[in-house]
């Protein structure tokens, strides 16, 4: 599936999302509960999504890179900048040996990349060039958010879900008929919504990625530098642990927690040989 698919398949979750917003607003709190928890979900990621860079840096304990310091890494981002028409980010590094990378920020003005030490240790500069322009590609698709918009709809449901358990403890649901479900009829949306809705923000994430690689690549000029990286750093994962809460995993490159044995299904990160694949058939450009 290329770019295009990839954006018809995100445009599909979406709308999933929304529906599945609107049937358990309608089925556990009537239009007024689906109004105020969406209001609720709405403020605290707005919130998240305004202080994304800030956030996602303390997190990861990343510490600004200097040009004296890494001159390599300024002039590989610098004409990844140039390729993808985007202002250059601010870099920073990460202490961790394992190797990895994230891009983070609210728009290409506000935006930063962070990689690893490890990183940075183990790849050649091709790889490196790989790497950084599937970041420079989520910086460009406006992936913060999309995943942002996604975690308010599923916020929402399972706002929704967690007041129709409290309903339920305390005598039922719904004011009326026409503004409220019983709480028979209620309850698979309240024990299904918030497992199918974290299935399908993991699904926009998962498609995302297959994105961001090919812009990458576009980026890049080159998919082979990105393929072999991938696969590096798979290997990477795998064996050096990252002490970091599982909630920022999906803005990795590589699922940070591989070492961990994380279910495929719950992954946010689709399968590195199947990224692959997909790459070595682009080619070089």
């Amino acid at each position: 599936m290329g770019g295009f698919g990839n954006q018809l398949k995100t445009v599909f979750l979406m709308s999933l999302l929304t529906v599945l917003v609107i049937l358990a607003g309608g089925a556990i709190g009537g239009r007024g509960g689906m109004q105020m928890a969406f209001i609720f979900a709405l403020v605290m990621n707005f919130g998240s999504y305004w202080f994304s860079d800030k956030l996602a840096l303390a997190m990861t304990k990343a510490e600004p890179i200097s040009r004296e310091q890494s001159p390599e890494l300024y002039a590989i981002v610098e004409k990844l900048a140039y390729n993808a028409d985007l202002p250059m980010p601010r870099l920073y590094m990460t202490p961790s040996p394992q190797p990895n990378a994230f891009a983070t920020g609210r728009n290409p003005n506000h935006a930063a990349i962070a990689v690893t030490y490890g990183l940075m240790q183990l790849l050649n500069r091709e790889e490196l060039e790989g790497v950084l322009a599937h970041e420079m590609a989520h910086i460009k698709n406006r992936d913060i958010l999309i995943s942002t918009l996604a975690a308010v709809l599923a916020g929402v449901i399972t706002t929704l879900a967690n007041w129709g358990q409290w309903a339920l403890m305390f005598g039922g649901l719904g004011g009326d008929d026409e503004d409220g479900a019983s709480g028979f009829a209620a309850l698979p949306l309240i024990i299904l919504g918030p497992i199918a809705a974290m299935l399908v923000q993991m699904g926009i994430s998962r498609s995302r990625e297959y994105l961001a690689d090919s812009t990458g690549a576009e980026i890049a000029g080159n998919s082979y530098g990105l393929a072999n990286a991938l696969q590096k750093l798979e290997r990477g994962s795998a064996v050096i642990p990252m002490n970091i809460n599982p909630s920022a995993s999906h803005m990795f490159i590589v699922n940070p927690l591989n070492a961990r044995r994380v279910v495929n299904l719950f992954s946010t990160h689709p399968p590195i040989e199947e990224r692959v694949k997909r790459l070595y058939s682009m080619g070089r450009r």
